[in-house]
């Protein structure tokens, strides 16, 4: 079967760049594909995406030879199995708080004996080439992510479960999981102790022997993550990209036209 692309990287001692899509668009799917990065990930717990809409973004991003992976909404067997018959070639897994949760999450990604996937990869037949019965185990990403006080508690033992290749933090969950209030969540952490939070999962992940991965809002943040020693991290989504840049277009628009906003505002209030 194809390999998968990220574990060649890391094989290499090499970083993976990851993008992120929240947008169920096959053609939006296509064009973040073909822009460079090594993987892309399908959002389908806080992203618009449903699995009807996943399966022909995963189609979509075939062709430029990414790396494709899928945030399920939750630890269900379900969601994890067909998110794999579909194409993908690793599963990040939101609240994974103990190593029970992290065996149970490795057992759905696995085949037996190592697991307990059922097989039917209806498309991943054809998109991953033949051989996927026997080499699927090997090749397929299982990411858990660390995001609340009680799997930062239970860090090493998540850490210990075999099977599982790494962690992946979302710093905003995180945040609210450690300081509660204390700090809005959102992305690239400045506050101290956030940032030894994060130096901790990531030194420890290196210990068990597993990888580490990070959510990141901009490309300096994922920079400055990599020289810490992060092995994966993503930039931004589509949502984001898209927004920032109609916003950077229409201020520029504004400012070289003295123009103002306020039918664009009471447009968006319903008048004219």
């Amino acid at each position: 079967m194809i390999n998968n692309g990220i574990k060649r990287l890391w094989a290499d001692g090499k970083p993976v760049l990851n993008g992120w899509l929240s947008i169920a668009n096959s053609f939006s799917a296509e064009i973040m594909a073909a822009q460079g990065y090594d993987s892309i990930t399908i959002d389908m717990q806080h992203g618009i995406v449903g699995y009807d809409g996943a399966v022909p973004m995963l189609q979509a991003m075939r062709a430029s030879g990414v790396t494709p992976m899928v945030r399920v909404p939750w630890l269900d067997p379900a969601d994890i199995m067909k998110a794999l018959d579909a194409g993908a070639y690793g599963v990040i897994c939101p609240m994974i708080n103990t190593r029970a949760e992290a065996e149970q999450l490795v057992s759905y990604v696995r085949y037996p004996p190592n697991g307990v996937r059922s097989f039917g990869p209806s498309r991943a037949l054809f998109s991953a080439g033949a051989g996927y019965a026997n080499e699927a185990d090997d090749e397929m990403i299982c990411l858990a992510m660390i995001e609340t006080a009680q799997a930062f508690e239970n860090l090493e033992d998540i850490l210990a479960t075999p099977g599982l290749d790494g962690v992946y933090i979302g710093p905003a969950d995180l945040t609210l999981g450690l300081q509660g209030r204390k700090y809005a969540p959102g992305f690239d952490r400045r506050e101290p102790e956030m940032i030894d939070a994060i130096k901790h999962i990531l030194e420890r992940a290196h210990k068990a022997g597993k990888r580490a991965a990070l959510h990141n809002g901009t490309a300096d943040y994922a920079a400055e993550a990599v020289s810490w020693g992060f092995d994966l991290v993503t930039v931004s989504n589509d949502v984001r990209l898209l927004a920032g840049a109609a916003e950077t277009s229409v201020k520029k628009f504004r400012e070289l036209t003295g123009s103002d906003a306020a039918k664009s505002d009471a447009a968006a209030k319903g008048g004219y």
